[in-house]
This record gives C-alpha cells, structure tokens and sequence, in this order.
C-alpha cells in the first residue's frame, strides 16, 4: 500500500504514538507485509524469529517491538505491539468508508460494461470497456478489473484475508488495505471469491479462466492464460504462474509457487511448491505418473499376501 504523498518517520510515529531511531524526515512511502516490501515501505515484525528478514528485507522502516541495531539506511518504529500498530496506520490511510448507492459515486465504469441488477461496485472500483457483471455481484472498495472481463452472479471481489493473530482473549484480525486487480479478458464463474491483499495485490492475470466456486486467497499472484476448475481452494500469498492447469477441489499451502504450464490434477493437495511442464496428483503432491505407479501397487497388496499366507 503506497500513501497518498510521503510522510516523515516523525508524522507516522506520532499517529501511532510510538518511539522511533532515525532522523525525524526520514521519508515513509508507504507500507507493505515482508513478501511485497519495497525500498520506502513500513514492515512490522512481533517474533524474535524473524527479526533478521524484517531488518534485512527491502522494506526501510521496520515496526519492531525491541530495541535493535538499526541497519544503516533504514528507521526503526519501536512499538508493544506492532500488529496493532499496523493496523493503526492500514486504519489511517485505507479507512472504511460506507457506499449509500449500489454503484457508488467515485467508481469508474467503461464504455460498454453492462452491470446486472443487485449487484454492488464499491467506491473507487474501476472497471474497464466491454465488461460484464451479472447479477449479485460485490465488488469490494479500490478493485480494479481490466477490459472484457465476465463475472458470473454471486461472485465476490475484494472481500478480508483470513488472517489473525492469537491473544488470550481471542483473535486479533489484521485489518486489510489491499486490492483485487483483474487483468483483461478474465472469466470469473458463479460464487467465486477472491480475497483482497493485506498491504498489497491479489493479482488475476490476463486471460485466466476461473469456474464456479474457486476461492482465491490474499495476495495471491495468478498469471496468464491459466484454468482453474470448481472448489478449487488457493491459500494466500501464492505464486501461480502462466498457463497452469488447476483441476477440480485442488486445495494448495499459502506461500508457494506452481510453475508455469503445471497441471495437477484432481482432489490434490498442493503442501509444497512445484515446478512448471508437469503433471501432478494426490496429498502430498507428487507427479503424477509416480503416483498413480504407487496406487497401482497398493493395489497388488492382498494378492501378495494371499500369496504368502499360501506358503
């Protein structure tokens, strides 16, 4: 998520009331989680665990609840609790704002997209030329969907990701500030829905084919010209390159990678990255003709031991 103008590392530490180590001008761009961090970005780390990728990362703010060695060129935000924090400044700059019209006044809708009746575009949504949006549609506030892109009824863009922290007294959720972009020529089927990004993108791109009942988590990153089948199920912060084949009720682990032109196959859990130009099947994924050779074997197994109990 990039602010508006740049702040000063002063400015920001003063809407969270929080003691900070660098100059007071240190110019903050904006904020992002540790995967999508570039050079200007706050990133908040609250684990000892991962206290060397926060400081070590591109982001040039870290949000951190000790005090450390700052890295040179960067600032330290030194907070109690950094996910509160960030989701004070996601709060800040990204507010929720209510819509009192189905299509609310700050969208921009192209020339040619048809809307069907009951369905709801948000406030800053953009839609692009020769669109079309059936009936019962959400599209959440700040999507932005390309050209000739269909959206079947009952589908929802935009909506939280499904992420908290655990507290004593219940789950702390983090709040999101993200967006949905749909490339051009995107196919969306009935009662899909595609979760926006914590700080950055969930990404569809150009060409892909979603069926009925595909949920795509946040921050997820689909290339080109790639096909997923119903009750597919895809975690967050996945990469899911060009051209690859997503076979019906595929459910995947969040943060991995499915190489380009990849096709796995039906009912598969996908618990690990993979690479492109093969075929995969079965939990734990492995290719496909190693595993069908397994299943075939199992099946040999009370005949071999027929086989045995006759000696």
């Amino acid at each position: 998520m990039k602010f508006p103008t740049t702040f000063s590392l002063k400015q920001i530490a003063e809407i969270i009331s929080s003691e900070y180590v660098g100059h007071d001008d240190f110019p903050v761009l904006g904020m992002n989680e540790i995967h999508v961090v570039e050079q200007g970005d706050i990133v908040f780390v609250d684990h000892p665990k991962y206290y060397d990728k926060a400081l070590e990362s591109k982001a040039t703010i870290i949000l951190i609840n000790k005090h450390v060695d700052c890295p040179d060129g960067k600032a330290l935000l030194i907070s109690e609790d950094p996910f509160r924090d960030f989701n004070k400044l996601t709060a800040f700059f990204q507010p929720f704002v209510p819509s009192e019209q189905a299509i609310a006044v700050t969208a921009k809708i192209g020339k040619d997209t048809i809307i069907q009746p009951n369905s709801f575009v948000g406030n800053n949504v953009e839609i692009g030329d020769n669109c079309l949006i059936h009936s019962n549609v959400t599209i959440y506030d700040n999507c932005v969907i390309g050209n000739n892109v269909t959206i079947h009824a009952g589908s929802v863009l935009g909506a939280d990701a499904f992420y908290y922290k655990k507290r004593p007294e219940g789950f702390d959720k983090l709040i999101s500030g993200g967006r949905v972009v749909i490339k051009d020529y995107v196919d969306i089927g009935a009662l899909c829905t595609i979760d926006k990004g914590v700080s950055g993108d969930t990404t569809i791109g150009r060409g892909t084919k979603l069926d009925n009942q595909v949920h795509v988590g946040h921050d997820t990153v689909i290339g080109e010209k790639c096909l997923i089948a119903s009750q597919t199920g895809i975690a967050g912060c996945v990469i899911i390159e060009d051209e690859v084949t997503l076979w019906g009720q595929v459910g995947t682990n969040s943060g991995i990678t499915i190489g380009a032109k990849a096709v796995v196959m039906g009912q598969t859990g996908v618990t690990k990255s993979v690479k492109g130009g093969k075929s995969y099947f079965g939990t734990p994924i492995e290719e496909s003709r190693e595993k069908l050779k397994q299943l075939a074997y199992l099946k040999q197994i009370p005949e071999i031991i027929k086989k045995i109990d006759k000696k």
